[in-house]
């Protein structure tokens, strides 16, 4: 009877709205206020589980019952592990790390494109490509090709082409934006990931794991818990599901961005200030340095001021020697002039006879 199917549902459904009801009507008084309601994890079909035969035995703390050959997970575990790990993402925006989000499944994409987008973070939705952490530096080359064929494109150096290239070039553009679009801003490996079903993204939970990447997941019951840093015990299937686990992360990571911001701001103004102070601190020590300068200007001035009157006499020295140097230069002429009398006096003396001989 132990195992018998009825007795196994009767007491479950008593157990159910206990935990159900419970903790909504003392959450105020002995527990903290959590970020979301039991009524709403209701609401969104957080329970709901896998099927008992696809369960994985690890998640066996997290189910809170089977009905009807369905695991029941219990949202007040959901309650304390969307906490933990709204914290987590609001930790690691706060430290400036981004985080990334992956969710390749068909209901889950653009619930992760838009509030990925809302909290300004890289995402994934559509493959995950091998080596996107592991081999970043292929994924950025790939992410520069299709800016370099956007940039052909927009400049009209497509257009230039021949009809059959441009088709070729286009396509590939298209097929790079639809898997690349989301990362195109990561300059840079996340600091961790969120991740919807990591079955359907173990390579994406395998590359992490090899970086040593913190890894935030939303875990069904058919999943291990033991691969996820954050785990979060919730159904992975439903749209209003993922929808409202993946809102929370994206607040917490709104939040942590914008504390990050309002630090940098006043580590920015401290900064000013301080340097502020430095500067004034350097004009004070070199005001009061000036006086001891003004006490020894005197000196100098009078040093400077008397070289000049010692100089000028010997600058003067030369130009009194002036005049013997022009001595000479006066002599001369007294000197050749008796010398060219003297000759003009002899020449008519010695004529005279020459003349006088023809005569006689």
């Amino acid at each position: 009877m132990g195992r018998g199917g009825g007795q196994r549902l009767l007491v479950p459904l008593h157990h159910v709205r206990a935990v159900a009801e419970k903790p909504i009507h003392t959450m105020s008084e002995t527990t903290p206020q959590h970020r979301l309601e039991i009524d709403a994890l209701l609401k969104a079909g957080t329970h709901f589980g896998h099927l008992t035969s696809r369960w994985n035995p690890k998640m066996r703390s997290h189910i809170f019952m089977e009905r009807n050959g369905i695991h029941i997970i219990d949202l007040t575990q959901t309650q304390r592990y969307v906490d933990a790990a709204a914290e987590a993402a609001g930790r690691f925006a706060k430290r400036g790390k981004r985080v990334l989000f992956t969710g390749t499944k068909k209901q889950a994409r653009d619930i992760i494109r838009k509030y990925a987008a809302d909290c300004g973070s890289p995402y994934v939705v559509e493959r995950w490509l091998g080596g996107t952490l592991t081999n970043f530096q292929t994924i950025r080359k790939s992410i520069r090709r299709m800016e370099d064929l956007a940039k052909m494109e927009d400049d009209g150096t497509l257009d230039q082409l021949k009809k059959k290239e441009r088709l070729m070039l286009r396509r590939e553009r298209d097929k790079l934006e639809k898997v690349l679009s989301g990362i195109q801003d990561m300059a840079r490996l996340p600091g961790a990931l969120f991740i919807v079903d990591i079955n359907r993204e173990h390579i994406a939970v395998k590359e992490a794991k090899r970086l040593n990447i913190p890894i935030i997941a939303m875990v069904d019951t058919n999943c291990d818990p033991d691969l996820v840093d954050f785990p979060i015990p919730s159904n992975d299937d439903a749209q209003r599901s993922i929808e409202l686990i993946t809102s929370v992360i994206a607040e917490a990571i709104a939040e942590g961005s914008k504390a990050k911001e309002s630090q940098d701001a006043a580590a920015k103004a401290e900064k000013e200030t301080r340097q502020a102070e430095r500067e004034a601190e350097k004009e004070a020590a070199a005001k009061a340095a000036k006086p001891p300068k003004k006490t020894r200007t005197p000196r100098a001035d009078g040093a400077r001021a008397a070289a000049p009157k010692a100089a000028a006499p010997k600058a003067d020295a030369p130009k009194a020697a002036a005049p013997k140097a022009d001595a000479p230069k006066a002599a001369s002429p007294k000197a050749a002039a008796p010398k060219a009398d003297g000759a003009k006096a002899a020449a008519p003396k010695s004529d005279a006879p020459k003349a006088d001989a023809p005569a006689a």
